[in-house]
């Protein structure tokens, strides 16, 4: 035994193993890196160089996402009820509410300095008193004719794709934190299965030492540890059951804490209170959403001039009132995309859309499940597949030169 292994043949064999297993942990590692890293082109385009899988297909690669996942576990109508008009009026009625007469003093000291400044005391205290009282029904009135028609003024597919495209960083997270189980057990099994390889790529070279064999092996070990690892991932489908065993795809059988982790990112960091007005005010149908806005602030200027009328009419002109009017309407959009900068409420309104999205997404059927991390790997598959294939060769050439003393020609 000892004199066994005092021999240089020994640790040559020995090594074939363990060299196979370092290129299977080697190059799983890499597919992984590469799906993800760098967020930006490396390199000289469109060839000589390398972007992320996911990040060069960012916008691809949100729709993907937003297809598998929120179209399927929650309307723009579900969504937007289960954050609750009644309490985003409330809470914009208390936001506002302390601030009634900084907002009124600072619109007409810009617009109208000498007016408001000349007004008595009394008038300026009548008109604070007319906008606090009206205020708590305009707002209602404003959010529910928002609830109303929600589906036309919010498109949250786009909404999503576009806070996920123009940010690769958050986009990568979504997938990596998904799937951080998967990918570990990627890299890890390349080694597992690496090594199994080595052991049959031993025997073969023990049988037939032919110069082909171990780069051979090397190209089959980078290319099949990742084909494997994809495959365990993903299947089966559907449970089964094997002797003693229950068999599924691992990611599959992950499903309860996939759909927390996802719709947590997702509540929390995308779909904010803030970031759906935003996007109800600056979207596509963001001139209909304003001119609500303005619409529902209007009466609060004319019953607000109340009895004087004639008197601001005169004081600011006929067009300067519709201006008034306009500019109190400006006011409103722009309270509106600040009253919601709460980290507490944002929190609160993200935890209730949440509890729906989760059990929505525990829900889904197998095929529909998968369909949030699978495009991931099926994106450029091939590409990481050759890329480890070559690594792999070129590990087994170099085995063959430098562990054996070989010529590979």
């Amino acid at each position: 035994m000892t004199s066994l292994l005092s021999t240089q043949e020994f640790w040559q064999y020995l090594s074939i193993p363990v060299i196979a297993a370092l290129i299977g942990w080697t190059t799983n590692w890499l597919a992984i890196k590469m799906t993800f890293y760098p967020l930006e082109f490396i390199g000289k385009p469109p060839l000589l160089g390398w972007q992320g899988i996911i990040p060069s297909k960012a916008r691809k690669m949100a729709a993907i996402s937003v297809d598998a996942t929120i179209s399927k576990i929650g309307t723009v109508r579900e969504i937007f009820q289960q954050i609750d008009p009644k309490v985003l009026a409330t809470h914009i009625v208390h936001y506002v509410e302390p601030r009634i007469e900084e907002y009124v003093d600072e619109m007409m000291l810009k617009e109208y300095p000498t007016f408001w400044e000349n007004l008595p005391a009394s008038a300026r205290k009548m008109v604070y008193d007319r906008v606090r009282k009206s205020t708590p029904q305009l707002v209602d009135n404003l959010v529910e004719d928002v609830s109303d028609n929600i589906e036309d003024l919010l498109d949250i597919k786009g909404m999503v794709i576009d806070r996920l495209a123009s940010d690769k960083e958050l986009l990568n997270r979504i997938f990596i934190e998904c799937g951080e189980v998967e990918f570990r057990f990627i890299i890890n099994s390349g080694l597992y299965f690496g090594f199994l390889f080595g052991l049959i790529q031993m025997a073969v070279w023990y049988v037939y030492p032919s110069w082909w064999v171990l780069p051979f092996f090397g190209l089959l070990v980078g290319w099949a540890t990742n084909w494997i690892a994809l495959n365990v991932i993903f299947r089966p489908l559907h449970a089964k059951k094997v002797g003693p065993f229950r068999i599924q795809g691992l990611f599959l059988k992950r499903q309860p804490a996939v759909a927390e982790s996802f719709c947590h990112i997702v509540t929390h960091e995308i779909l904010t209170v803030g970031n759906i007005i935003n996007a109800i005010l600056d979207g596509p149908k963001g001139d209909r959403a304003r001119n609500m806005v303005k619409k529902h602030i209007k009466p609060l200027v004319d019953e607000t001039a109340g009895m004087g009328k004639a008197l601001t009419q005169m004081a600011f002109g006929p067009t300067g009132f519709a201006t008034l009017k306009n500019k109190v309407g400006e006011k409103a959009i722009e309270i509106s995309q600040t009253s919601f900068n709460n980290p507490v409420f944002e929190k609160d309104r993200a935890r209730a859309v949440e509890s729906i999205m989760v059990e929505r997404m525990i829900a889904l059927s197998s095929e529909e499940f998968q369909d949030l991390l699978r495009p991931c790997f099926q994106e450029d598959e091939i590409k990481l597949i050759l890329v480890g294939a070559f690594l792999g060769f070129g590990a087994g050439i170099c085995q063959l030169v430098f562990v054996f003393g070989e010529s590979f020609l």
